[in-house]
């Protein structure tokens, strides 16, 4: 049961990236990744409405009627949406002037109507939880270094801060040229690793499968050095 929880949330931070694995959330991830700040704004809120999104919609799963799911879940996430838009008028100006028009485009965002649909909808309030938050964090991850690396490399600064004039500034990372290949690259990058942690899963599970088998698992010990375990 403990493994499933942390599978739900696991599972968004790199396996199943909404960004870099399945490719969604592609246009406010290149339009606000000028700065690391602006990615951690709008990761943030983007999670919140995830979370809250996903709680409500878990709860009302056998209520809401089947023909009618898709316009129930828009209004639950317009609603979370607004709410976050006031907060950051409100306490955030400066965030606010930056994210511009993809704040409230949060509402259509592919990545909570899918976790919607595909996760919250079918599953309960603990899980459903859990899933909008890893996939809220796998989403903050993802505009927080592409937006750190673009900053870096095209303003010479990190969260607004002077990099000390390690390199000089290369004014195409900021623009949308620069956006793309940074983009490209960490889909590249997370592929790779997603790849060897699936291939390192299923070795571990085919071995302890064997092991299970054997009758002289006992005696040879290899199902523990398998899994890690030192004698």
């Amino acid at each position: 049961m403990a493994n499933k929880y942390v599978h739900s949330f696991t599972k968004g931070l790199l396996i199943e990236n909404p960004v870099l694995r399945l490719v969604l959330g592609t246009c406010p991830t290149l339009a606000v990744t000028t700065a690391a700040m602006n990615g951690l704004g709008m990761g943030a809120a983007a999670t919140f409405v995830l979370v809250c999104s996903n709680v409500v919609i878990s709860l009302l799963r056998k209520v809401i009627p089947g023909k009618v799911r898709l316009p129930a879940f828009i209004v639950v996430i317009a609603g979370f949406t607004t709410i976050v838009q006031m907060l950051v008028k409100a306490y955030l100006p400066d965030i606010d002037k930056a994210l511009g028009i993809y704040l409230p485009l949060i509402v259509v965002n592919c990545i909570i109507l899918g976790r919607a649909e595909a996760y919250a909808s079918k599953n309960s309030v603990g899980l459903s939880a859990l899933d909008g938050l890893g996939m809220g964090a796998g989403f903050t991850a993802a505009l927080v270094i592409m937006g750190g690396i673009r900053e870096f490399l095209g303003n010479g600064t990190i969260f607004g801060w002077p990099e000390g004039g390690l390199i000089p500034p290369i004014t195409i990372f900021v623009l949308p040229a620069g956006g793309f290949f940074v983009f490209g690259m960490l889909i590249w990058l997370t592929n790779k690793l997603s790849v060897r942690l699936e291939r390192g899963e299923t070795r571990r599970e085919t071995a302890g499968t064997v092991c299970a088998a054997c009758p002289n698992a006992a005696a040879c010990g290899h199902a523990g050095k398998e899994d890690g375990v030192s004698e």
